[in-house]
């Protein structure tokens, strides 16, 4: 058992962190370091390669209270940091759609504080790329004039999403997305799903973890994403191309709704709870005319997480769209390899009977460029619809 279990198909990236955590342990024991230890970490990866996954596999190896190798799973240290309830390991969760520069400032004053039950006072910042310019400028003052008990670590999708002074001050982890087979293996023995489900939800989720647990355990992850799929069966005419645009725009906002809805009224209620609403008596009357900021700022976060929700989930229909005119590219090459979708292979074959190698290259094209489009703010209806219409 170790926290780096959970890492799959990273045997390059175990051996670095394991190497640096036992590093870190003997810097703290007042031995000699080897260099396999550093103040400042980048993961980086594809999503669903596991980069959140081995910052805080890193943070429970150097908070492992365990005599034996670091990062046991099984101690207080590595367990609290595992949960998130490490008093010396901070999370950095942003679902709002940029990191601004007053968190940037928290998360700095944070790392310099001392640790109060572990060795390191350990950072993770998850989705670093969203940091403004102005946060990141804030957080390359502690990548460059560490605290010497600190560790911070970046998740990112690459280099490139930071800045230069940032990413050459970083040492840097690099995930690669896990083979098919090294999932569903995972899939079985961590899961215990049947071995040709779990081998269809590897293969279906392109090596995503997440994606593929849940299209192997959840009937509502498979039936939309076959909704996705039927799209390319509903371009018949211009009418028919737009309505299946804003069913797909449609789709990504009840997704959003159903999973932010009981998050935000759970949100609301602690705050009127905070500032004693209902609640009478003595010294209570101005609470709820003094709540009126924190909700209006509650709601502006709400607001901000709902957008970004939408937009991931619209994102990963896309990402099942590109996939799908891969397969059509397949078999119109006679290329020989896999299916992505496998299930759908008679309806790959009749859209690869339909048209050219050529055409399937301008819709994968096209597809690409509405993702390209949604990263830039343009409306997600326009941008569907200027994608279907290209479809079709």
């Amino acid at each position: 058992m170790s926290v780096f279990d959970v890492l799959i198909g990273q045997d390059r990236v175990v051996a670095q962190l394991t190497a640096a955590a036992q590093d870190a342990r003997a810097v703290r024991a007042g031995g000699q370091a080897r260099g396999e230890m550093t103040h400042a970490w980048l993961f980086t990866g594809p999503p669903g390669s596991g980069r959140e996954d081995a910052a805080r596999a890193l943070a429970a190896a150097l908070q492992c209270t365990d005599p034996g190798p670091p990062g046991c799973g099984q101690c207080d240290g590595c367990h609290q940091s595992l949960i998130g309830n490490h008093a010396d390991v901070a999370m950095i969760v942003s679902e709002r759609l940029s990191l601004a520069v007053a968190e940037a400032r928290d998360i700095i004053k944070r790392s310099s504080r001392l640790p109060t039950l572990g060795r390191w006072q350990v950072t993770v910042i998850e989705s670093a790329e969203r940091m403004t310019d102005e946060a990141s400028n804030a957080v390359l003052k502690t990548v460059e004039e560490p605290p010497p008990h600190s560790v911070l670590m970046l998740c990112a999708p690459s280099t490139e999403d930071l800045l230069p002074t940032i990413r050459s001050r970083c040492r840097l982890v690099p995930l690669v997305t896990p083979t098919c087979g090294a999932l569903a293996a995972e899939l079985t023995r961590r899961d215990g799903i049947e071995p040709s489900m779990a081998a269809f939800a590897a293969r279906a989720a392109q090596g995503h973890v997440a994606r593929a647990r849940r299209l192997s355990t959840e009937q509502a992850a498979r039936t939309e994403r076959r909704e996705v799929l039927s799209l390319p069966r509903s371009l018949g005419s211009v009418g028919t191309a737009l309505a299946a645009a804003k069913e797909l725009v449609d789709a990504a906002a009840r997704e959003s709704v159903a999973v932010n809805t009981p998050r935000d009224a759970a949100e609301r209620a602690g705050l009127e709870s905070a500032f004693g609403v209902g609640v009478t008596g003595k010294g209570f009357a101005a609470g709820p005319r003094g709540m009126k900021g924190a909700v209006t700022q509650l709601e502006k976060d709400q607001k901000s997480r709902a957008t970004q929700s939408r937009r991931e989930a619209l994102d990963r229909a896309l990402v099942d769209l590109l996939a799908f005119y891969r397969d059509v590219l397949v078999v119109q090459l006679g290329a020989g390899v896999d299916l992505v979708h496998g299930d759908l292979g008679e309806q790959t074959a009749v859209v690869a009977r339909a048209t050219t190698a050529e055409a399937t290259l301008h819709r994968v094209d096209a597809i690409l460029a509405c993702r390209t489009d949604l990263d830039e703010n343009v409306a997600p209806l326009l941008a569907v619809e200027a994608m279907a219409l290209t479809l079709r």
